[in-house]
């Protein structure tokens, strides 16, 4: 199986990368800027130049051609403005999966973020980013060619992976470690009676596989 991550030297895609590699896939990631490669060859992927903010459906279409999954784990960053939040979390999303769906990929991974609200009030970068991941899931929804699965996590930490979660469609607040969150991507990979789900996800006390298949064709 070849899987597309955009995003693909964010601090998740990194870690899934590897974690899909051990199991044998071949994983594209693509990036923006080229130094970055030799972290995602190392990492375990094909580093793929592209720029999700500047590209054409067509383009991005072509670099997903083949593939059986598509996972999009960009962000424009916690330093970034209101425009960065459009332009990246809502338009790139956007973007990358109208071109999924023309290639005709078929498991589509959405990482999103709890609170997610096309309505989300606030003049806050904040309150823009959630309402930009917010309406990128609702397109995300409306795509009928994608078996398409949100993962929403709660807020991010770097400590190490437990390897034991929460995932419900609606968890409550908490956080999780990025080791976790990615281990949640390569099991949903695999599961596609997940297809149609937005689940919210939070550190637990279940196996990250148990999880998966406990919200399975829910």
């Amino acid at each position: 199986m070849r899987i597309v991550i955009a995003g693909g030297h964010g601090q998740i895609a990194l870690r899934l990368e590897r974690l899909l590699t051990a199991r044998g896939y071949e994983v594209a990631g693509i990036i923006r800027d080229p130094e970055q490669g030799d972290d995602l060859r190392e990492a375990g992927a094909e580093p793929v130049l592209c720029d999700l903010e500047s590209a054409s459906v067509e383009r991005v279409a072509a670099v997903l051609q083949g593939a059986e999954a598509a996972v999009f784990a960009a962000g424009a960053g916690p330093g970034s403005g209101v425009a960065r939040k459009d332009t990246v979390d809502r338009a790139a999303a956007v973007l990358f999966t109208d071109a999924a769906e023309r290639a005709r990929v078929r498991r589509f991974l959405m990482v999103s973020s709890m609170g997610a609200d096309a309505r989300h009030p606030g003049d806050e970068v904040f309150d823009a980013y959630l309402r930009a991941k917010g309406e990128a899931d609702d397109h995300l929804r409306t795509r009928l060619g994608l078996e398409w699965t949100i993962l929403r996590p709660g807020s991010l930490t770097d400590e190490p992976g437990t390897g034991r979660v929460r995932m419900e469609a609606h968890t409550g607040r908490g956080s999780i470690p990025r080791d976790d969150v990615a281990a949640v991507l390569a099991e949903l990979v695999d599961t596609p009676a997940t297809a149609g789900l937005t689940l919210e996800l939070v550190s637990g006390t279940t196996p990250v596989d148990v999880a998966v298949k406990g919200v399975a064709g829910n």
